[in-house]
């Protein structure tokens, strides 16, 4: 399945959006470190390739222009990288050990009454984000602690 690089960053922002930054997440996912990363990115990176673009013209000169527009190209694409990487990561299935985790979490969830999604037959990370934030969000920490 191709897909476009729009749809990679929307699908990146939205699975960004939707990933819990739990700390008990963190040893089990790199997820969480580039959703962080990404975040971080998002704020940051435009000004400083504002401010890295000026103070090389400023330093150098004008003839320096197409080297200071590299640099300022290169800032701006860190963020684009992140959110590529979490789109192309929310639409990958889960392998055989996290879809059967995916599984249990679910029906344990359903059991304690949780308004979740119908099972997804091949889940993706995508339902899986969602899943984590639903038990996050609606579960106590009696019940968290013992899946993380």
């Amino acid at each position: 399945m191709t897909q476009s690089v729009t749809s990679m960053l929307k699908d990146g922002q939205d699975y960004m959006k939707t990933w819990p930054l739990k700390r008990e997440l963190y040893a089990l996912f790199p997820d969480c470190r580039v959703v962080a990363a990404t975040r971080f990115a998002v704020k940051f990176m435009p000004p400083a390739a504002v401010l890295a673009c000026a103070t090389m013209l400023n330093t150098l000169g004008s003839e320096f222009l197409p080297q200071a527009l590299a640099v300022g190209a290169f800032f701006l694409s860190m963020p684009m990288q992140g959110l590529l990487w979490l789109g192309k990561r929310s639409n990958e299935t889960l392998p055989p050990q996290l879809s059967h985790w995916y599984q249990e979490i679910f029906t344990k969830m359903r059991a304690e009454g949780c308004a979740v999604q119908k099972p997804q037959h091949k889940p993706r990370y995508r339902e899986l984000a969602g899943l984590l934030k639903t038990a996050f969000e609606d579960l106590d920490k009696a019940f968290t602690r013992q899946w993380f």
